[in-house]
């Protein structure tokens, strides 16, 4: 790693960019970032690993994975240039003329509710903005908002907030902070010629289907599962997969059921296709939450991203007869 002397002739520009090859994992798309040409951007990265004694990223597929090294710094890094921005431009964030680029992580189902209302507000309010969704795998995206992967994760993350709840009792400052957008209602889905379709469901007729799970972290037990087990029940589930999208096309085809978001049924293409009955069987709330690490949060533009993405959440709110949600495995 660095030494002292190596430090004090440090060209600081060099983290600049490593930040933001950090964040893209493309050199392309870091150089644009950066209004750079992608050999300028490569020669940083040179000059840096030069000082640092070590590779920092290698080539992998169309862009660079990290090294152990470069994963243990880039916090640090994104950190330290983020109290920077913040001192010497607080509060300016202006989105007429911005051309910030925002990292959220959400399902699909959630993104089918809120990014038509966010693109909405940024044609209109902020047309340099870019935005960039990535798949939420996991009911806890700490480690994605730790590592500056995602400025924001919204979903469904109960066991962190339980955590966050602790903290706040025990008058600690916790590092990440959440605000709650819309809760959630799911039904049952099934395609319309289905035995069971037409006609309310039991819960002897539910259990003896054959059902088809939405698990984003790949865990085979979703909420629906431990319902059951809570009534000494349980349901035989012969498919998994981690898209609400796709399961709404499987059981469009098949004699499977699965369980969905209601709004999302229309974003499936098929939902002519389909027929919806209530849950057999009574299961906690859903609720949809942004969650963020806390020293974004006085961050002018990361104030703004999260006030937008409220407005969206209460466009697709208002465009839906019914709140729902997306979140942990079904």
């Amino acid at each position: 790693m660095i030494n002292e002397r190596n430090f004090r002739t440090l060209d600081l520009n060099l983290l600049r960019v490593f930040d933001e090859v950090m964040t893209e994992r493309n050199l392309t798309r870091a150089a644009h970032n950066l209004a750079m040409t992608q050999p300028a951007v490569s020669n940083a990265l040179k000059r840096l690993r030069e000082t640092l004694g070590d590779e920092l990223v290698r080539r992998s597929g169309y862009g660079v994975e990290p090294t152990p090294v470069a994963l243990v710094l880039w916090p640090t890094v994104r950190d330290a240039l983020q109290q920077l921005r913040d001192a010497l431009a607080p509060g300016n964030f202006t989105p007429g003329s911005a051309h910030n680029a925002f990292v959220l992580a959400m399902a699909d189902a959630t993104a089918a509710k809120i990014v038509p209302g966010l693109m909405d507000i940024l044609e209109n309010e902020a047309p340099g903005v870019n935005l960039r969704v990535v798949p939420l795998t996991t009911r806890d995206p700490r480690d994605l908002l730790e590592s500056g992967s995602a400025d924001l994760a919204i979903g469904h993350f109960p066991g962190v907030l339980a955590e966050l709840g602790a903290l706040h009792l025990q008058e600690n400052s916790p590092r990440f902070l959440y605000q709650r957008l819309y809760d959630g209602e799911y039904v049952v889905v099934m395609r319309r010629g289905h035995p069971l379709a037409g006609q309310p469901l039991t819960l002897d007729s539910y259990c003896a289907a054959r059902h088809l799970l939405v698990s984003f972290s790949g865990r085979a037990f979703g909420f629906v599962d431990e319902a059951l087990a809570g009534l000494s029940r349980q349901r035989r589930v012969v498919l998994t997969v981690n898209q609400f999208f796709t399961a709404g096309r499987v059981v469009a085809t098949t004699d499977l059921l699965t369980v969905l978001p209601r709004h999302f049924v229309e974003a499936t293409g098929r939902e002519h296709e389909l027929a919806l009955s209530e849950l057999p069987l009574p299961v906690p709330p859903v609720h949809v939450d942004a969650l963020w690490h806390r020293q974004a949060s006085h961050s002018s533009a990361h104030r703004w991203l999260r006030q937008t993405v409220e407005r969206a959440s209460v466009s697709g709110f208002l465009s839906h007869e019914t709140p729902t949600s997306s979140g942990p495995a079904r």
